[in-house]
């Protein structure tokens, strides 16, 4: 395939990598990929039904990497339809939790399993606890509790804020350890077109959380 896309002009080969992100509704799924992706907080915070998209091109060793973030819709009854769609020629997986909400820690293993069930068990993982500023030092989840469980898993622990500026190089680290990680596979080359001008984020049909009692944007 190389010879015949080096002779057709504007065509180029470059990785593209899939990660999807998982996590239940409300942990701030949305807002970390457009931190990553758009590097800045998303102030009109909805809820994601079906499928978030995004995208960055990164470069890893002079090569440009295509990153492509699938940010899921956390409650069952809008991923019902979409779960095969999304699942299909991942390479990473990134699960969030809120750090104010032991619920969406206690979760953690239903997402695994559902990873798991869909030939995913050797994909690289991270685990994310997100909203760092939320909430007061004793109303969030002890970082041993979530270290435990990502060693059990043998994943990578961030604890992060979509919110905060001072945290953008954390959530930076959080997809570019994947990418680095994914990087070192050598995956198979897909054929893009340069100078391509396509929308880096599609959105599904959304929903606008109402949430006037919530202090915390992150969502």
């Amino acid at each position: 395939m190389s010879d015949i896309t080096n002779e057709i002009p504007g065509l180029k080969q470059k990785k593209v990598f899939k990660i999807i992100v998982l996590g239940d509704s409300g942990v701030g799924k949305t807002c970390l990929t457009f931190r990553f992706c758009e590097g800045q907080f998303l102030d009109k915070s909805e809820a994601t039904i079906g499928v978030d998209f995004r995208e960055r091109t990164i470069r890893i060793r002079n090569e440009d990497i295509k990153l492509q973030l699938w940010d899921t819709a956390g409650q069952e009854r809008f991923r019902k339809s979409m779960v095969q769609h999304y699942y299909r020629n991942v390479h990473a997986v990134v699960i969030v939790y809120d750090v104010t909400k032991p619920e969406t820690f206690h979760s953690i293993s239903s997402w695994m399993q559902e990873v798991e069930s869909h030939g995913l068990s050797g994909a690289p993982r991270v685990l994310v606890g997100n909203k760092c500023d939320c909430g007061t030092p004793d109303s969030r989840l002890a970082t041993t509790y979530a270290q435990r469980l990502a060693d059990k898993y043998g994943m990578p622990l961030f604890e992060t804020s979509a919110l905060l500026d001072s945290e953008c190089d954390n959530v930076e680290s959080i997809f570019m350890t994947l990418a680095h990680k994914l990087y070192s596979k050598q995956p198979l080359r897909v054929v893009s077109v340069e100078g391509d001008s396509s929308p880096s984020r599609v959105s599904l049909h959304r929903q606008r959380r109402h949430a006037p009692n919530d202090s915390c944007l992150c969502s």
